[in-house]
């Protein structure tokens, strides 16, 4: 049986003034599966991500999603087309609530005017009120249900990185990115975001491409792991292939590998 390539990178590169942050990459991401990308710091991780959502646009190479080239698009077209990501340092309105950081997840989909959002009349809030059950579903999925209503901002650092990942969710993504979901948290707070990670691909299907330090949880939640080291690529494979690669071992894992 043939898998379905959802995701496929060829070739891009990224230079900013002289320095080159990514260096020929390429690399498919199959329909389903969870790909995690590791590497030293410096290594092009969070650059090749901020390629696939269009904040950069590769200076070579081309970036499809589905068979459509996504290379020059926009965040918000590329948004649209089902790509949605988590940043390294936490992105959510800390005045706003939880709900409210939640439903911004939805205006991909919202299509009434922003004069009948405003005044919330007709179709504006018939839409509302669907947009409001999937963010509900949401809060129910990520269990916190108890921290609806309150600012996001006042929420302890864990729970604030499972809001951003649920804002991330509340757009139905086909495809989700994910920039160290589990940096800055204890070892429970991991726990659990682990386990929204593996029941969000298993049970939605999504497809997930994330950059982590944290190796026992890459280990652990991957289907393949691509590790860079000055933006070139240099393995992939099963997380125990890649565990026992010499190169790897070298550039990234050190010790670590041998435990």
């Amino acid at each position: 049986m043939t898998i379905e390539c959802h995701l496929d990178i060829q070739g891009v590169s990224k230079h900013f003034g002289g320095v080159q942050a990514i260096g020929d990459v390429s690399l498919q991401v199959h329909r389903g599966e969870i790909v995690s990308v590791i590497g030293p710091n410096g290594a092009g991780k969070t650059t090749l991500l901020n390629m696939i959502s269009g904040f950069y646009h590769p200076d070579s190479g081309s970036i499809l999603l589905a068979d459509r080239d996504i290379s020059r698009h926009s965040p918000s077209r590329i948004a649209t087309l089902g790509v949605a990501r988590t940043f390294q340092n936490i992105a959510l309105f800390r005045g706003m609530t939880v709900l409210d950081n939640l439903m911004l997840g939805r205006h991909v989909h919202m299509r009434t005017g922003a004069l009948s959002a405003m005044l919330r009349f007709g179709p504006a809030l018939r839409e509302e009120v669907q947009h409001r059950e999937v963010v509900e579903d949401v809060i129910e999925f990520l269990d916190i249900q108890p921290l609806r209503k309150q600012p996001a901002g006042a929420l302890a650092y864990g729970l604030q990185k499972r809001v951003e990942l649920g804002r991330a969710l509340a757009a139905h993504p086909q495809v989700l990115l994910l920039d160290e979901p589990m940096g800055g948290m204890n070892i429970e707070e991991k726990e659990d975001m682990a386990r929204f990670i593996l029941d969000v691909n298993d049970e939605w299907g999504t497809t997930i491409v994330l950059i982590e330090h944290d190796m026992g949880v890459v280990m652990d939640i991957s289907g393949r792991v691509v590790v860079l080291d000055l933006g070139q690529k240099i393995a992939e494979g099963t997380p125990d292939e890649v565990k026992e690669a010499p190169e790897v071992i070298k550039a990234y894992l050190g010790t670590q590998a041998a435990n």
